[in-house]
């Protein structure tokens, strides 16, 4: 072989090396220079260069180039591919990915795009290896995407059950094609490269999908990206160390969420607060304008986030008030300002607690009126005060009795023993109410018909925290029956654990539930029994309780659940659902679990001196947690629902419909984790801290009222 044969093999041979993998981290960008994957490339400093549109990149390609044709005016504008531009790109032996493609040679596509609402994406193809198997799951929200048929894409989007992977493969479902590959061009037919402007979860999954493609693009199976954005984000890193300075800051954030988050009802802008809210059975509306003034409580707080967000990634909000949510709301307001020192707070729970019980229309009609049976109640919201729930009443009362005792104000101490007593003279003399009952059915069925009936109702989440309240009005009024009462419905549905627990959307969330009076019994009766029955509850709800504070969901038997999982793909979305597909997923759950758990397991810890370790770890856990957010001032200092602990991120089932994963709650979830932070930084219980109201007149009237002996 003579020198110059030699060195045309060779020269040969770079050539090739040069295509192929000498513009390894090159890659030529159609696009918007804000474009969220341009940027990431931008900052992991890959060799990129930006080109106004699809044409101008493919020219300036050189051959091997990994070439991006974003879509620029997602989701107003698609992309078309001709088949010129095709030719053009293979000439060069390029690499493409084109997105939001609504047309390309030879393929059938929809001229109209399909709008997903709970669908999700899932991975139909080995392209991704190990680190995305297929039947994977992930989130690409208000997707935007134009049918094709395509039979083996990489990619599909589809309605599917399952925590992160299609517990039913996909079957029963549509499945449309989201990403499919032909030859050396890999066509999404949305928008993938808004991964973070859209807040696309969870962030693992979104890291291997872009991992593996920018690897097939630049030929390079090396290829990593050592920062991935995201936003919202939690607050620390699972290893973190929690200090008091920590603490009191997620108080304080936390209160200012409610502002931040424009929940404040102002009269300037109650029109657009009626134009949502509607009736009640469907008040969801666009994030509430950030040009709106904001209220002082006075006319009310809204609930929150819906887990709805766009490819702007806002969240639809929940145009609602609700009495439970007010009640609960002036307990955080009240706890930041005790925490803080911050006298808007307060203010601002005052307020509310006057809209609560005066001017709010939660208490009007027959509950004002003193020989009605229905006298004392409080309606469930201001278009439903006609529906009441005892457990709502409950958190409503503990609320505001938790505000007036941090602000030293007790001039709500009326209604709050009229509406306890209200619910003791109607439940029976087990101390159950029905989950829920309506003015209707009261006023023809009367008291008489509630308080003898033989209904035994082991369901915590709907009965206990009433039981509760009863159990704090005994120790400031020494009234016998309340604690009777209260003693003989813990005992019947601790006599139905755990075998005839009914459960909500979780068996956890029950046992949470039943700590309260658990533990507030022990205060007011401490036997060994009552101890016995409050550890055996807390045990068994911290088996769940992970190393990083967490407590981990657990569904119960599928006979006793009232909202179970779904049981196909048909089912998912469509009603209230867990978070989770099977025991074992690692998933908390800040609205219904956690939350609730905190506070009674602070409880339980004053009333016993146990359970501290479990207290502290969960409470870290919860500042962790907190969402901090520069894109999205509305989230920033809120808890979202869910939280996956082992991928640190915002991530679960969104089956749950409209308070599925990424949902916030002004009271349910804000209230209770805020205060409870509170207590906790104070080394203080809430039974100490409402030993200070005196209620003894109220109780005296509320008793004649109802014709009970004192």
């Amino acid at each position: 072989m003579n020198r110059t044969y030699l060195h045309h093999i060779l020269s040969a041979l770079l050539l090739t090396a040069s295509v192929f993998t000498g513009h390894a981290r090159g890659i030529i960008f159609s696009g918007s220079p804000d474009n969220d994957l341009y940027r990431l490339l931008k900052s992991e400093n890959f060799d990129v260069k930006l080109c106004p549109d699809a044409s101008s990149a493919i020219v300036n390609a050189e051959k091997g180039d990994g070439v991006i044709i974003s879509a620029s005016d997602y989701p107003q504008k698609s992309v078309e591919l001709s088949e010129q531009l095709l030719k053009d790109a293979a000439s060069k032996g390029l690499r493409v990915y084109a997105e939001y493609v609504s047309s390309y040679p030879g393929v059938e596509i929809s001229d109209t795009a399909f709008i997903g609402t709970i669908e999700r994406g899932v991975v139909a193809s080995d392209f991704f290896g190990s680190s995305l198997k297929p039947m994977s799951l992930f989130g690409i929200n208000d997707c935007h995407i134009f049918p094709a048929k395509i039979k083996k894409p990489v990619l599909g989007f589809a309605r599917l059950a399952g925590f992160d992977t299609a517990t039913f493969g996909l079957t029963d479902t549509e499945v449309y094609p989201l990403l499919w590959r032909d030859g050396n061009n890999m066509i999404a037919q949305s928008c993938l490269t808004n991964f973070v402007t859209a807040r696309q979860g969870p962030l693992d999954a979104w890291q291997s999908i872009w991992t593996g493609l920018l690897r097939w693009l630049c030929r390079d199976n090396s290829l990593t990206i050592d920062e991935w954005p995201a936003d919202p984000r939690p607050s620390f890193d699972a290893d973190t160390q929690i200090t008091s300075a920590d603490r009191r800051r997620a108080v304080e954030k936390g209160a200012r969420w409610i502002g931040n988050a424009r929940l404040l009802l102002h009269p300037s802008w109650r029109d657009t607060l009626y134009k949502y809210q509607g009736d009640g059975v469907a008040p969801w509306g666009p994030s509430v304008n950030e040009d709106f003034i904001l209220g002082n409580g006075s006319c009310g707080v809204l609930e929150g986030h819906g887990s709805s967000i766009d490819f702007n990634g806002k969240q639809n909000y929940r145009y609602w008030l609700r009495a439970d949510v007010q009640g609960e709301v002036a307990f955080l307001m009240a706890s930041a300002a005790r925490a803080t020192g911050i006298k808007e707070f307060s203010d601002i729970s005052e307020n509310i607690l006057d809209y609560l019980f005066y001017s709010g229309d939660f208490i009007r009609g027959s509950k004002k009126d003193p020989e009605s049976d229905s006298y004392g109640l409080i309606g469930w919201a201001q278009t439903h005060d006609y529906v009441y729930y005892n457990d709502d009443n409950a958190r409503c009362m503990l609320g505001a009795i938790g505000a007036s005792s941090l602000m030293d104000n007790q001039r709500w101490n009326k209604f709050i023993v009229d509406n306890i007593m209200a619910n003791f003279s109607l439940c029976n003399s087990n101390g159950f109410l029905p989950d829920r009952f309506e003015e209707p059915q009261l006023a023809e069925k009367g008291r008489v018909y509630y308080a003898e009936s033989d209904l035994v109702l082991p369901h915590p989440h709907f009965e206990s925290w009433m039981w509760a309240c009863y159990l704090w009005l005994y120790d400031k009024t020494g009234y016998t029956p309340l604690l009777e009462k209260a003693r003989r419905a813990i005992a019947v549905t601790m006599d139905a654990y755990p075998d005839k627990w009914q459960w909500t959307n979780g068996i956890q969330q029950e046992r949470a539930r039943m700590i309260l009076p658990l533990a507030w019994l022990v205060r007011v009766d401490d036997t060994p029994l009552h101890r016995q029955w409050l550890d055996m509850v807390v045990g068994k709800l911290l088996e769940n309780q992970d190393e990083c504070g967490a407590i981990r969901e657990e569904l119960g038997d599928d006979s006793l659940g009232m909202f179970g999982k779904a049981t196909s793909n048909r089912d998912y979305g469509v009603r209230e659902a867990p978070l989770i597909s099977r025991n074992g997923d690692p998933v908390a759950d800040m609205l219904y679990t956690c939350n609730f758990a905190f506070f009674a397991l602070n409880e339980a810890y004053h009333a016993t001196g146990e359970y501290k370790d479990a207290v502290t770890k969960l409470g870290d856990f919860l500042v962790k947690i907190q969402a901090q957010s520069t894109a999205h001032p509305d989230i920033d200092g809120a808890w979202m629902r869910a939280f996956d602990y082992r991928r640190w991120d915002y991530w679960a089932s969104n089956a749950d419909h409209g308070w599925g994963a990424w949902s916030t709650l002004s009271g349910w979830i804000q209230s209770w984790i805020v205060s409870t932070l509170a207590l906790v930084d104070e080394n203080k219980s809430f039974w100490e801290t409402t030993a200070n109201i005196g209620v003894e007149k109220e109780m005296d009237n509320a008793l004649h009222r109802l014709k009970l002996k004192n």
